[in-house]
């Protein structure tokens, strides 16, 4: 895969740069302290690095790591599956893991991940890394990359559906929200909901630690980062939030250059 540029920063497949696999959290992200609790994230994510570094691009700017994308081939034709499932980002995670554990073969690749230094953001990296992702999809033979999007503009009105929030549209006919305008920019077609993408499920005492609320009281709870309410149960001292995603699908692409 060649080198896509962006000024002084070059993007690679991370298979071609494997002394780089253990430098990926050096990115000073800023995702929300509770999504990384997700059962799947806290299993599994930390394994797509070593087990589909062909299926994953990494960004440096000299010999500082930028920015990272993770996408993951899975078998989208075993019974009771499909390409964009309801479950979306955990669903397409524990099937990738499980069929490179069973020996199946992939019909399909989901990207999972594209986090960006958020000191590099604002420069157009973040569509260099979804073609990149695009591209060694492209290399690995599939004419075809899904992805589970997480609309960044959604955690700002969070009791709004999925489905109002995906059906504004600017003057120009792109989204209103910025994320999933990137994937249409590039030739992604928004294609359904995943209502359940991810799920938490913690105590309270996790729960305040993580957003600093009380959850104190029976209901939903807006935190700040969810794209939707987080629901409180004092009496059985738990909470539950469940994100909704939306699906968008991509023919993948040849590197240029």
């Amino acid at each position: 895969m060649t080198p896509h540029s962006t000024g002084t920063v070059e993007i690679t497949r991370l298979a071609d740069r494997p002394e780089l696999t253990g430098r990926l959290d050096e990115i000073a992200d800023d995702w929300p302290a509770f999504v990384a609790h997700d059962l799947a994230a806290d299993t599994l994510l930390p394994r797509v690095p070593e087990d589909f570094p062909e299926y994953c691009v990494v960004a440096t700017d000299g010999d500082r790591v930028v920015a990272r994308g993770y996408g993951v081939p899975f078998d989208a034709h075993s019974a009771g599956r499909e390409e964009t499932p309801d479950q979306g980002w955990d669903r397409v995670l524990t099937w990738a893991c499980a069929d490179r554990r069973r020996g199946r073969p992939a019909t399909a690749v989901s990207a999972l991940e594209i986090t960006v230094d958020p000191a590099h953001r604002g420069r157009g990296l973040s569509y260099r890394m979804l073609e990149g992702l695009r591209a060694a999809a492209h290399r690995q033979g599939h004419r075809e990359l899904v992805a589970p999007v997480r609309p960044t503009a959604k955690q700002q009105r969070p009791d709004v559906p999925m489905a109002d929030h995906i059906g504004e549209l600017r003057a120009d006919g792109l989204p209103a929200d910025p994320w999933l305008r990137v994937h249409v920019r590039v030739g992604g077609t928004v294609e359904k909901i995943a209502p359940a993408s991810m799920t938490v499920s913690a105590s309270l005492a996790r729960w305040r630690e993580w957003t600093g609320l009380p959850f104190d009281r029976a209901g939903e709870v807006r935190v700040p980062g969810a794209l939707a309410p987080v629901h409180c149960d004092p009496v059985r001292g738990h909470a539950v939030y469940v994100e909704p995603n939306v699906w968008v699908r991509h023919r993948s692409a040849g590197p240029k250059g």
